[in-house]
């Protein structure tokens, strides 16, 4: 199934993170005590999605697709392989920016900053749920390139992630660029690795963002 945006996420009514944790009257069933979902219902955005445990591994992507509890699509099975493979007991998928769209090129044009700072505000929730420092995969391939903003949202995320002493990691070959590695196609017993030069590639992802802005507006 392919989740094509209605619009823009500016022109929607967007559930603040605190309203999105909220039970709604347009809840779908689920095991609410083995997953996590939020918002608890289909919409156009998605904040968070995962299992519930005690040492969760935070797989991060570009953007949701079309993923709901007990109906994972091929990218968040892979992730949940993985995390299981790597020792961790449950998984939780979240995105750089939380607009579902099936192909990237269909994401907003622009930042919509409610919709991020929402986001973000789900970010703080997550890391601030754990017991131990929080290991965030970053998994979100080549496709951080599709819009000139989403290196910003990275950035956003690590300086988060830092307030938590968040380690980050990587899984499977990186790209000619440094992109990490995308989760489909990776073997379950696929490995984390350190993603040590992590500032140097944010430096270079920016810049490239920044240079990309340029274009576009000209």
């Amino acid at each position: 199934m392919r989740h094509i945006p209605a619009g823009d996420t500016a022109g929607l009514s967007v559930l603040s993170f605190e309203q999105a944790l909220l039970p709604s009257v347009s809840s779908e069933p689920y095991d609410h005590s083995r997953w996590l979902y939020i918002p608890d219902h289909y919409c156009e955005y998605r904040y968070i999605l995962g299992t519930r445990g005690k040492h969760p591994l935070i797989c991060v992507g570009v953007n949701p697709s079309t993923a709901v509890p007990g109906n994972l699509d091929p990218t968040l099975k892979s992730a949940e392989r993985i995390a299981l493979g790597n020792g961790f007991d449950s998984f939780v998928m979240f995105n750089v920016y939380a607009q579902r769209a099936t192909i990237p090129d269909d994401m907003d044009s622009l930042l919509n900053p409610t919709l991020h700072e929402e986001n973000m505000k789900a970010f703080v929730w997550l890391l601030q749920s754990m017991t131990n420092p929080p290991v965030i995969w970053a998994a979100w391939g080549a496709v951080i390139e599709k819009r000139p903003y989403l290196p910003r949202c990275v950035q956003d995320m690590v300086r988060i992630g830092r307030n938590f002493h968040a380690v980050w990691r990587t899984a499977g070959p990186r790209s000619k660029a440094g992109h990490p590695h995308h989760p489909l196609y990776l073997k379950k017993d696929t490995l984390l690795d350190p993603f040590q030069d992590l500032d140097q590639y944010l430096c270079s992802l920016s810049s490239k963002a920044e240079k990309k802005a340029v274009n576009f507006n000209v």
